[in-house]
């Protein structure tokens, strides 16, 4: 038809057992005024009715079923088979605000240079507004050391151009969580992530960093550091700073380990903190 495919959008909604909230996230992408992309839903291993939810929508959607591997395995999956010049990411328990692909495609056009943007958020718990408070306060750039502390994008609120890819590498396969902090970091220690001060996202689910979950994230963090660190991506003052920092979380995260007597484990960060 008319589609300019030199704008199209590919978005990528990885779902596993979601079949009562995926609807929303469908319907939210599917309700945007922008209507050059093409929706691709990738079912991570299934057991619940998603599949008879999905079905419904015919040929609105491309769906990809595979064996659960995980997120990064399913958004991965997605890029492989999406053809649009850029990436857009929905986590199946989020959901887009109207105006959403709008406001980033126009981003894009403005910006020619750009490679990557994100828009503001906001955070739902339990049906109420939260405020994400001021660690979480998005930043527009090059934040790097702030991006090493935690993750300071969101994979909902993401466009993204598709060769950037090619340069900053896929999702982390091997990563059972933390994966997007591991491909921010990747991108951001060479290209600013631009953001767009508008909330065009809503975000929903408990939010990752609950202090109950913050002790196994670092763990991941710490892989993901550690990994940066054997690149060659980094600058110098890059290397300092991510040295820096996981050296710190590894202490922490021994810390937390000896109080679950796990002090086998706590040794072997505490070395690799010594190592840094």
């Amino acid at each position: 038809g008319n589609r300019r495919p030199e704008l199209m959008v590919s978005v990528v909604i990885p779902t596993y057992n979601r079949g009562w909230i995926i609807r929303e996230a469908i319907d939210s992408v599917l309700n945007q005024d922008f209507k050059a992309f093409e929706l691709i839903v990738v079912e991570d291993g299934l057991t619940d009715n998603t599949q008879v939810i999905l079905s419904s929508y015919r040929d609105r959607i491309q769906i990809i079923r595979q064996e659960n591997k995980g997120v990064s395995a399913a958004r991965n999956k997605g890029i492989a088979s999406s053809s649009g010049t850029y990436i857009a990411f929905l986590d199946s328990d989020d959901l887009w605000l109207p105006g959403k692909l709008e406001t980033q495609i126009e981003f894009f056009r403005n910006n020619p240079d750009a490679l990557i943007c994100q828009t503001e958020e906001i955070w739902i718990r339990n049906g109420r507004r939260v405020n994400p408070g001021k660690r979480h306060k998005k930043v527009s750039g090059f934040f790097f050391e702030k991006s090493l502390e935690l993750c300071m994008v969101s994979p909902s609120a993401v466009m993204m151009k598709r060769d950037l890819f090619n340069t900053s590498g896929l999702f982390d396969e091997t990563l059972p969580a933390c994966e997007d902090y591991d491909m921010w970091l990747r991108i951001n220690c060479r290209y600013p992530i631009h953001l767009i001060d508008t909330p065009l996202i809503l975000k929903k689910g408990g939010h990752k960093d609950q202090l109950s979950l913050m002790h196994s994230l670092d763990k991941y963090r710490i892989r993901s550091i550690k990994k940066l660190l054997e690149g060659d991506l980094l600058s110098e003052d890059q290397r300092k700073l991510a040295t820096r920092v996981m050296t710190e979380k590894c202490l922490v995260y021994a810390e937390g380990c000896k109080k679950r007597g796990r002090n086998d484990e706590a040794l072997e960060y505490e070395k690799i903190a010594e190592a840094g």
